[in-house]
Order: structure tokens, then sequence, then C-alpha cells
């Protein structure tokens, strides 16, 4: 059965991923991203629809274009994120505006925006990209790391709240995964950035593989969807070998402190 989604950042990296694998699926696929006209990067056989998601006007309209459109929607993914990177004493408060209004507060404008509309049809699927960092919070990313622990918080919280309803919540946590997510960059710490850079540029699973996974989580109403080994392996060993886990996050801190010693 055809399912209507709405992806937002979906015009590159993850978002653009999942949107040709719902399409491929046979979905109706609506695309919103940044940018003014439709760009070539939108599969054929989708719509688009300028979203930004900090904008609760450019919401206000993607909440009336499917009622107009379509008359309801069926799985509401809240994608659209930035990177970031930063030690607490180096990145500025600005940056830090700047990721928890893209990274959290868009996902929150989205849940709330299409909510009433889940709640009137008493089903639908929210699913919100978090990240592995929003489980295991490892040094010199608090911005990042606490904007999406709090995409997993609201997505854990929305998931019991919305269950009456028969909603379902999924929150999407992969590790790194080769994706254009580095060009958002923009923040003060450069050396963190850097670091950053290298972890995406080199890793090993491609977003469209990435999308297969989440695909099969959503499928099963996974309220946690993991998409690799290390990401199982890290939140596992976080839970449950919690000593090991310090130990690792703890040497990770004091390279990072030596490397800004020697900086």
């Amino acid at each position: 059965m055809s399912r209507r989604v709405l992806i937002t950042g979906g015009a590159s990296g993850l978002g653009l991923a999942l949107a040709k694998a719902f399409a491929s699926r046979g979905d109706q696929v609506l695309v919103g991203d940044l940018a003014e006209s439709r760009p070539d990067s939108v599969p054929d056989g989708t719509a688009y629809l300028r979203l930004d998601v900090r904008s609760q006007q450019d919401w206000d309209g993607a909440l009336a274009h499917v009622r107009e459109t379509w008359g309801g929607l069926d799985v509401l993914v809240n994608n659209a994120g930035v990177a970031t990177g930063g030690r607490i004493d180096v990145e500025s408060i600005s940056d830090w505006e700047r990721v928890l209004d893209i990274n959290l507060l868009g996902v929150v404008r989205g849940c709330q925006t299409f909510t009433p509309m889940f709640k009137e049809q008493r089903s639908g699927h929210i699913v919100n990209t978090a990240s592995l960092a929003g489980l295991v919070h490892g040094p010199g990313m608090s911005s990042y790391n606490a904007a999406k622990a709090g995409v997993v918080a609201l997505s854990e919280t929305l998931g019991f709240e919305l269950a009456p309803w028969g909603i379902h919540v999924s929150a999407v946590c992969p590790a790194f995964f080769r994706t254009n997510l580095h060009q958002s960059l923009q923040g003060k710490d450069t050396a963190m950035e850097e670091t950053a850079l290298k972890l995406i540029t080199k890793a090993t699973m491609s977003a469209d593989e990435v999308a297969e996974t989440v695909l099969k989580g959503i499928d099963r109403h996974k309220k946690v969807i993991l998409t690799d080994r290390l990401g199982r392996q890290a939140y596992w060993t976080k839970r449950l070998v919690r000593p090991a886990y310090d130990r690792v996050a703890t040497r990770a801190g004091a390279k990072l402190a030596r490397k800004s010693r020697d900086a």
C-alpha cells in the first residue's frame, strides 16, 4: 500500500537517499529543503517544497500543501540537520544556537505541526533523524551531542505520549557515513571540525545503505533505529559494560586535551 511521506532536508545526504528509497517502493514523497526551486538532485516522481525547518511559516505551508494534495500524511521524516563540533571553551554561543535551532527545534516544530493531523487520522509515523551522538557522547562535540540527545529524548517521550492515537515514533541513530553533511560545518573550533570531516569522508557506509536499514526499522516500528555495527556496539557497551565505555571516552578526552595543548 502506497504511503504519503514528507522528508525534510531531502535534497541531499540521508534525506535524498530516503526519498529515493521510499519512491522506489511506490510511495508518494514530498521533499522539503532550502532551495527556492526544485534542485536537480531530487528524484523524478517526487514533489518538492521549499521548507526551512527554522520557519514556522514554512511548516504551516507544508501542512497546508499536504492537506490540499494528499488529504493526510503517513510518515513524517524530520531529517534536516547540520554538522557541528567544538570544545566547550572554544565553540561560540551563536554556534550552539544555530545547531539547536535546526537540529532540535526544527524537529520539535515538525512534530508540533503534524501531530494534530496524525491525531485526527489516529495513525501516522514520526521518524526523527538523531545520531549515534544522541546515545553516546564523546568529547569535543557538546553542542551536537546535546541537540541529538534532545531528539532521542523527544522521540521516546512522544512514542509514549502519542501511542494512544496509533502514532508510532522512531529515532534514527546512525554513526558516521559518507554524506555531504560536512559542508554545513562553519563553527569556531576548526580543529574539531577537521576531525569530523575526516570521520565523515572516510566512513565505510553510504547514505543509501543507511537508508535501506532505516526503512526496515520503520517497517518494524522500531523505537530506536541503529544502522551499523559500530553504533550497536557502542550503544550496548554503554548500557551493559559502562566501565569499558567510560575508559574509551576518557582516553578520547585525554587525546583531545593533548591536541589542544599542542595546537
